[in-house]
């Protein structure tokens, strides 16, 4: 299983979008540094779709633009 996912990180303005295959240590390593939230993720069955996500994530305006107004409503 793969994982695409989205943090904040305390003291810093904006997200980190990131792709991988153990969310747990993951995560955990991002929280060594600094302390930061995982806001949203995503389960993927194979690495290639996985990247192709966190790709459009990052690339394309448009699908970052429609997450970050799904999380802002919760």
């Amino acid at each position: 299983m793969y994982y695409v996912y989205v943090i904040k990180r305390e003291n810093k303005l904006g997200y980190y979008i990131g792709y991988t295959n153990d969310l747990r240590r993951r995560f955990k390593e991002h929280n060594s540094g600094q302390k930061c939230k995982l806001l949203y993720y995503e389960a993927y069955l194979t690495e290639a779709l996985a990247r192709r996500r966190e790709l459009k994530l990052k690339q394309f305006g448009g699908a970052w633009r429609s997450l970050r107004i799904r999380l802002t409503e919760k």
